[in-house]
């Protein structure tokens, strides 16, 4: 018998089959899905590579399996290959995304399965380490990265960390051996509920259009029929209530559930409703802050079936949960269900697609859907659900528009307008809760010399460092590089160094300043890198009922604290001002989702918006919760552009750390594609445009040159052909260093 293989690497030019022999003593074992070990290449190295079809004999197998490690289904390899395909990736991609966390071999210990185990831990303060490490006491920078990575893993095992940071246990133990780390003995008990307590609840009496919305999907459920549904409701409407009781009836027959959240900052909260009603044992958990052994046990407890429903971010959709009977997306108009990294997938559409294999329906829910999964709807391709009213009946909050413009005309020149400052200081009388919400963090966004204008910039990214006034750092928000603060310009040796824009270290500042009696907690990506630190900051707010609580976009989606009665958003423009077709859907969904966190009990809700743009019809829209007036403009503007939905957006991103070649490789794609496209026959409903090669808008990160390549039309077959085989073909050429990725719908036009 003969195996065809994929090796795992990330090489283009590996992502193709080999074919190996399978030993007698493997023959009943290895199955198409299987992962093994194989040596390859002239030294025979031993690889991880993955089984994908079988066949009786091969005249190029030479080389033998040497062992199986891990099984995967067939259904599971064909998705990874339509993933390949669909994404513009390797296969082995693809099937990584599918494998238990925790399981990398490359001949190193592969997993940890008992509960007694030796963890490593920190043994010097984290600050003098790092003290060490700028003044050059520690140079080895395998030290220097085992180091960083016990600081946000504390806990792990050697050979995690040297799975993880591809070192050996030689220098682990020279930094034992020094004094900077140390082994401590501990029982393990890897179940990331194990020590929540919820107080059981019992399912809720449906309002009539919550009833009338579990109905239509419950038909679809009892008929083992695929259909998409999008639950559009206010916020406050009780969709999760929906939900609970939609995989309550799939659980009824026998079957799972798969529930994807957009951000781990949700995940407690959602956790908390689904525990309370079902209880920890049928539950598990997927997403990255749960440490490597948390991950590893998860999965494990899905595959051996005994977990019925998985909540998690976008990576649980691939969780080997068998008997699926509903796939359901919470907020679905978050775009972190849109992976940025390889393999650029969308979890929205893996979702369809095993949905639609397995004749489930999928619910897509959201206050403000996705445009494009709305206009679907009204093209009757997706079943509109809809919940107008708040489900205990309180009201929307008000929303107020303050122009900053009048506020600096008047002399006031503080991040709070005099109306958010006095009803601050009302709520901090009533004992009532506040948000304040700023979509920046740090203390200042960028640092110029008034005297030459010269611009604090990262020495690797093309981009402004921020400060960052509790370190008394600079730093950059792409690469992590950091450097001390700067009193003089290096350009013209002044000192009129100024520290220009506003983050939420800076308005923490301002409000311990003006009401140095009110109690603030922060969250933003500084404040949350700890394990749990999501889910302490939020409970401290509530239990604790903190005064005011200070953050980014982490802040405005599905929480409910029943005592916030006042919002603010210190600066709507900050979304609005990007440099992407999306800047008013994006503005619009952040103010009204955060709009959405006032006012939820029976306590009045109050926002306030202050902005330069106060005539802008997002905005305006937002004002007066108006989802449907936002739609029809947006919608009239995107058709009228030629924007999606009404084509696709396909960009061709290029890297290198060579300027010259990735301008070469990025006008030879352009010639081929130009060429290619040229000879389809562009009718008016598929005209394709293609936009010559430019540099990005940041065009260095890391050190890395950044080019890129536009398409505008749809994204058809015969196009995605195309694009396959111009990739390939670039990639058959001499190129050393460039790399090459594809993007449809992107995120980031930057």
């Amino acid at each position: 018998m003969v195996a065809e293989v994929i090796i795992n690497r990330g090489a283009k030019k590996l992502n193709r089959t080999f074919d190996y022999n399978i030993p007698k003593e493997l023959e009943d074992l290895i199955l198409v899905g299987s992962k093994v070990i194989v040596p390859f290449g002239k030294g025979e190295k031993q690889e991880e590579a993955f089984v994908v079809k079988l066949k009786e004999k091969s005249e190029f197998a030479n080389k033998d399996i040497i062992k199986i490690e891990e099984n995967l289904t067939d259904k599971q390899i064909e998705l990874a290959k339509w993933m390949a395909n669909r994404y513009f990736c390797n296969v082995s991609d693809c099937i990584k995304l599918m494998l238990t966390p925790g399981t990398r071999t490359k001949n190193k210990e592969k997993r940890i399965q008992d509960k007694i185990i030796n963890t490593v831990y920190l043994k010097k303060d984290i600050e003098e380490i790092e003290f060490e490490i700028e003044t050059k006491k520690i140079k080895s920078e395998k030290q220097i990265k085992i180091l960083k990575f016990v600081k946000d893993n504390e806990g792990a095992t050697i050979p995690e960390i040297e799975m993880f940071t591809d070192t050996s246990r030689a220098i682990v133990n020279t930094l034992i051996k020094n004094g900077y780390l140390e082994i401590v003995e501990k029982k393990v008990e890897r179940n990331p509920l194990l020590f929540k307590d919820y107080k059981k609840t019992e399912k809720l009496q449906l309002t009539d259009e919550q009833q009338e919305a579990f109905e239509k999907v419950e038909k679809a459920i009892d008929e083992n029929r695929f259909e998409q549904f999008l639950l559009y409701g206010v916020t406050g409407s009780g969709k999760t209530e929906v939900y609970l009781q939609l995989i309550q009836k799939v659980i009824e027959k026998e079957k799972t559930a798969i529930v994807l959240v957009p951000e781990i900052s949700l995940t407690p909260q959602m956790l908390e409703r689904f525990v309370s009603r079902f209880g920890k044992e049928d539950i598990a958990i997927l997403h990255s802050k749960l440490s490597i052994g948390e991950r590893h046990d998860e999965w494990e407890k899905i595959r051996n079936g005994d977990a019925k429903i998985v909540i998690g971010a976008r990576s649980a959709i691939f969780a080997p949960l068998a008997n699926v009977g509903i796939i359901i997306i919470d907020e679905e108009h978050d775009s972190s269900y849109k992976s940025e990294t390889t393999p650029k997938y969308n979890a929205k559409e893996i979702a369809k697609k095993l949905a639609k294999e397995n004749n489930i329906p999928l619910l897509l829910g959201s206050a403000t859907p996705d445009l494009q999964t709305y206009y679907k709807a009204t093209e009757k391709k997706i079943n509109l659900l809809e919940l107008t009213k708040r489900a205990n009946n309180s009201s929307l909050p008000s929303v107020e528009i303050i122009d900053l413009k009048q506020e600096l005309a008047n002399g006031n020149r503080s991040m709070l307008s005099m109306e958010l400052y006095s009803n601050i200081e009302e709520n901090l009388k009533n004992k009532r809760q506040t948000i304040l919400f700023l979509n920046r963090r740090g203390y200042s966004t960028f640092i110029m010399c008034r005297n030459c204008g010269y611009t604090v910039k990262c020495p690797n990214c093309n981009i402004s460092l921020t400060y960052h006034s509790y370190e008394r750092k600079l730093k950059c928000h792409y690469c992590g590089y950091e450097q001390n603060i700067v009193t003089v310009c290096p350009e013209c040796k002044s000192d009129k160094i100024r520290y220009f824009g506003t983050g939420t270290q800076k308005l923490e500042q301002e409000i311990h300043k003006q009401f140095p009696n009110a109690s603030t907690i922060r969250m933003d990506i500084d404040t949350v890198t700890k394990k749990n630190s999501h889910e302490e900051i939020l409970n401290k707010f509530k239990n604790e009922n903190i005064d005011i609580l200070i953050g980014t976009q982490m802040v405005v989606k599905g929480h409910h604290f029943p005592n916030v009665t006042l919002v603010g958003v210190i600066a709507a423009d900050s979304s609005l001002n990007i440099d992407d077709y999306r800047a008013n859907e994006r503005t619009f969904q952040i103010l009204t989702q955060v709009a959405g966190r006032a006012g939820r009990e029976n306590l009045p809700g109050k926002v306030i918006i202050q902005t330069y743009n106060p005539q802008s019809f997002a905005i305006q829209c937002s004002r007066e919760q108006n989802y449907e007036k936002f739609y029809e403009t947006e919608i009239a503007l995107r058709k009228q552009l030629k924007y999606p939905p009404f084509c696709d957006i396909i960009l061709i991103g290029f890297n290198s750390y060579n300027e010259n070649e990735i301008r070469k490789v990025s006008n030879q794609m352009y010639e081929e594609l130009q060429k290619e496209l040229n000879a389809l026959k562009n009718s008016q409903e598929n005209e394709i445009k293609l936009f010559k090669p430019m540099p990005c808008p940041i065009d260095k990160i890391q050190n890395r040159y950044r080019w890129r390549i536009i398409i505008k039309g749809n994204m058809t077959e015969e196009i995605n052909r195309i694009l396959n085989n111009s990739l390939k073909n670039i990639y058959k050429q001499n190129i050393k260093d460039t790399r090459i990725s594809i993007d449809v719908n992107p995120n980031n036009m930057s």
